[in-house]
């Protein structure tokens, strides 16, 4: 926490038992949820949880306990549920004591709004009670923590002026900051669920946006805008596919045998993307990427191309996370996290061009998805292994893609079919080396798979994931392209490009890229 958001912190504790909306919970409240099977929580008509949940254990003296701290306790807007059985069990497991000396020897955990209720079960460590935590001394603490009802929220401003950001506090409101511009200068604040933020015009007094906070999330004033036009990029791509060509040339480490593998989310982690997803899935904290000045990457004159940023606290418990898990995947390298960019939300239309990330910092990278909905066919992630064959891998909601994202290289060039898909993707090096790429491989790093003999194309043309190509070393694992295309320039990568997407012929109104 920076130290303006500490004293704004401290400001907001202080002045917090005036907050017009303090409500405390009923005995009547708790003696009425009690549940036996997480099913029978609250879930809307998606099935995502739709309220935040404190739970805790339904009976025994631990329940008679937390019943009594409970009420007594303000609750930032966590509905608090009993829980027995079933339900106990897969929260607790075998965590209650039968004689607890005090209430810090229960068993008690937030559940975000949001989560789907297939991921119920799984919350993240840091969302259950542990008085060894400094901010969980008491219960009353833990629920006022970033475990329970403290979040972080962002604030965009594209109303095309310099606003003012309020903290309202019933008919009073305190100044927090000056509301710039653009993504560059968005504000996230360290508040509770229940605050109110106003943005106002600072020379007319116009309320611009006034928002109660609900969960860790975003929200913009106004949205960013890619204008979308006709635009002729043959030549500009042609000339970027030879570079990505020649830059991937560059790496001369490896560290695995394809360059890449498939694999899943940990239940929790995934559990914590989707509900913070779900919460901010739609305008206005969902925003327009700014992608004016980024290149031709994304095909952001042609379709929209969203984003969701994420708040610094949350973002880093992830990237810790995904750390353990690419480091697995990495074997003794160790690794340390340089980047993790996202939500990307793309559109039906949407393409990314065929290209290898940042060679200092990108060794080795995920891809996440987190989401995807009304696909009229798979949208795959396109990656070349180390001897340049196309493989062609079908993600769903909760899979990654683990790659060498600066030597292998990748894109989606086929259009998106239909509906959405939103993505997260991190970032990692070998510790305090910006100049792994120049190495010889150490010793025990899996060799590059390089023959695998004669292949043949054994399923449809559309089978992806699905081992439609055949090699006589079955090593080479599932995802092989039914395309059978192995590359040996960056004109071989241009020829995908322009195989796969839309026609330029006779479009007489399409600017070339040069000219815009």
């Amino acid at each position: 926490i920076n130290p303006l958001d500490l004293i704004i912190m401290i400001r907001l504790l202080k002045n917090y038992l005036t907050f017009a909306s303090i409500i405390f919970c009923s005995a009547g409240a708790l003696e009425s949820n009690v549940v036996s099977n997480l099913s029978d929580l609250p879930f809307d008509e998606n099935d995502h949880l739709n309220a935040h949940i404190l739970a805790f254990p339904a009976s025994g003296p631990c329940g008679a306990l937390m019943k009594a701290q409970i009420e007594a306790t303000f609750l930032y807007g966590h509905v608090p549920v009993a829980v027995e059985g079933d339900a106990a069990e897969k929260l607790f497991g075998s965590n209650i004591p039968i004689k607890p000396s005090a209430v810090t020897d229960c068993p008690a955990v937030c559940l975000d709004r949001g989560v789907d209720s297939s991921l119920v079960a799984y919350p993240l460590p840091e969302k259950y009670y542990n008085p060894e935590n400094e901010t969980h001394q008491t219960l009353e603490q833990f629920v006022a923590s970033k475990s329970c009802g403290r979040v972080e929220f962002g604030f965009i401003n594209y109303s095309g002026k310099d606003l003012a950001l309020y903290w309202v506090n019933g008919d009073a409101e305190t100044y927090m900051y000056p509301f710039l511009q653009k993504e560059r200068n968005t504000r996230f604040v360290t508040t509770f669920i229940g605050h109110t933020f106003r943005a106002k015009d600072p020379e007319t007094g116009e309320v611009l946006l006034e928002h109660t906070v609900e969960f860790n999330g975003v929200m913009g004033v106004s949205n960013h805008i890619n204008y979308h036009r006709k635009r002729d990029i043959r030549e500009e791509v042609k000339r970027t596919m030879a570079g990505e060509w020649t830059k991937h040339l560059q790496v001369k480490r490896t560290f695995s045998a394809l360059g890449f593998d498939k694999g899943h989310l940990p239940n929790d982690v995934f559990g914590s993307m989707r509900a913070f997803y779900y919460n901010n899935r739609a305008p206005p904290n969902r925003l327009m990427e700014e992608w004016d000045s980024k290149g031709l990457y994304v095909n952001f004159w042609e379709t929209d191309c969203n984003f969701i940023q994420i708040p610094w606290e949350l973002k880093f418990i992830w990237q810790e996370r995904l750390k353990d898990v690419v480091q697995e995947w990495v074997g003794e390298t160790e690794i340390e996290q340089t980047d993790l960019y996202g939500m990307r939300q793309y559109e039906t239309g949407a393409r990314l061009l065929t290209h290898v990330d940042r060679i200092t910092t990108h060794a080795v990278s995920l891809i996440v998805n987190v989401a995807q909905g009304n696909l009229t066919e798979p949208w795959t992630v396109e990656v070349y292994d180390h001897a340049n064959r196309l493989h062609e891998v079908a993600m769903e909601p909760g899979t990654i893609v683990y790659y060498e994202s600066a030597k292998a290289l990748h894109g989606r060039n086929s259009p998106l079919a239909g509906g959405f898909y939103a993505n997260l993707f991190t970032h990692y090096r070998p510790i305090g080396d910006p100049n792994w790429y120049m190495k010889d491989n150490p010793e025990g790093t899996p060799e590059p798979l390089l023959d695998v003999g004669t292949c043949e194309l054994v399923g449809k043309p559309n089978e992806y994931s699905q081992g439609a190509v055949k090699c006589e070393n079955d090593a080479i694992g599932p995802h092989l392209s039914p395309k059978m295309i192995t590359a040996t320039s960056g004109d071989d990568l241009y020829d995908l490009w322009l195989s796969v997407g839309p026609s330029f012929e006779d479009d007489e109104s399409a600017v070339a890229s040069d000219e815009l």
